[in-house]
């Protein structure tokens, strides 16, 4: 396979080390190096991606309006074949190899404040990039993503046909689900209202999706664009709260070890709004901190959805797996929410801050 596919790119496979690569989930990766050349060879998970041309596409359109409008800016789109092909197909397995940024690195887990900083801010500075692109010319490439009503009403089918056995062990589960439905009502209203602007977003803004500069940390660029697409800001900004705000992830089953660090959602805002705030509507900025309950509570929603359904989305690695990840989403969702009020007092001193340092330069 690993001739054939570096092949179509003019590269003999024998003159490269490769080896798998990075944390990520859903497509297979690896590096293909030798001491001139280094390649990311990736395959496009098609369970997931149903219509990988969507991915190809999107990326190219973006990549011609930032070629345009922003020259400069890193993005790390996959390469050519020697045929001008998206992709190598093989036996409907779709590869692609991407260039290797030197000198660059990613993490899985945030440790520090400023690695959320300088993730958000390369996540906002991905979106304000591109603020003028019609979203209408991209491609959906996973169908309704981040399409909360949906998880519910899925949520709510599984409920009329699960097992008296599963009902009875997620009992407080669902009990937590349905309490937690005004979450999904203030998301209809949201859009209903027209409050927020559909942009192009990420939708997957976990840490490991942006390359930092090895040696000091420094935010390079935002990676793993396939889910790019139209959505809403609250989804990046969502994900980031549910993934970088507690160390403690969506597989630990000690919900003690889960808990909310303000000065990582202070640094999330910080980074984030320092190149959106320009860019975001009144309306938008005053959801901002329901970002984060609502991708907290899709994800749970979905975790106990499958549960209810006999675990056929999710892989599980034990009994009740998915039930234990959507106990845990539902114990940050309570921790996150009793934060509000601290929350709503940081974005306040930001910015004051913000505020004061534009006088001092006035000055």
């Amino acid at each position: 396979m690993f001739q054939a596919v570096l092949g179509a790119y003019g590269l003999n496979a024998e003159k490269f080390k490769i080896e798998p690569f990075g944390s990520g989930l859903i497509n297979r990766t690896w590096k293909v190096y030798s001491k001139e050349l280094a390649y990311i060879l990736q395959e496009v998970n098609t369970a997931v991606f149903r219509e990988p041309q969507n991915i190809a596409q999107n990326i190219e359109t973006i990549k011609k309006y930032l070629d345009q409008t922003a020259p400069k800016y890193l993005f790390v789109a996959p390469i050519k074949t020697l045929n001008s092909s998206d992709f190598v197909v093989i036996d409907d397995h779709f590869y692609r190899i991407f260039p290797f940024v030197e000198n660059s690195c990613s993490i899985d887990f945030v440790h520090q404040p400023e690695q959320a900083y300088h993730a958000a801010r390369q996540f906002g500075k991905f979106t304000r990039m591109l603020c003028a692109f019609n979203v209408q010319k991209l491609k959906p490439t996973i169908e309704d993503f981040h399409n909360l009503p949906l998880r519910v009403e899925q949520f709510k089918k599984a409920l009329a046909q699960a097992s008296d056995e599963r009902m009875s062990e997620a009992k407080s589960a669902i009990e937590e689900i349905i309490r937690h439905y005004d979450i999904e009502e203030q998301y209809v209203d949201m859009i209903n209202s027209g409050a927020l602007n559909l942009r192009v977003v990420h939708h997957d803004t976990k840490i490991s999706n942006v390359l930092l500069q090895a040696e000091t940390g420094v935010g390079l660029c935002v990676i793993d664009l396939d889910t790019v697409m139209a959505g809403y800001f609250i989804s990046d900004v969502g994900d980031m709260m549910r993934t970088y705000l507690s160390e403690a992830n969506e597989e630990e089953k000690d919900f003690n070890k889960i808990a909310i660090r303000e000065d990582v959602f202070a640094a999330i805002h910080k980074g984030y709004m320092e190149e959106m705030d320009q860019v975001l509507a009144f309306t938008e900025k005053q959801f901002f901190i329901y970002s984060g309950k609502f991708m907290i509570y899709m994800q749970a929603v979905r975790f106990i959805t499958d549960f209810l359904n006999g675990d056929i989305y999710y892989k599980t690695n034990y009994p009740k797996h998915n039930l234990v990840r959507g106990l845990n989403q539902i114990d940050l969702l309570n921790k996150y929410t009793a934060k509000q009020s601290e929350f709503e007092e940081i974005i306040k001193k930001i910015n004051e801050n913000r505020v004061n340092e534009a006088k001092t330069i006035l000055n």
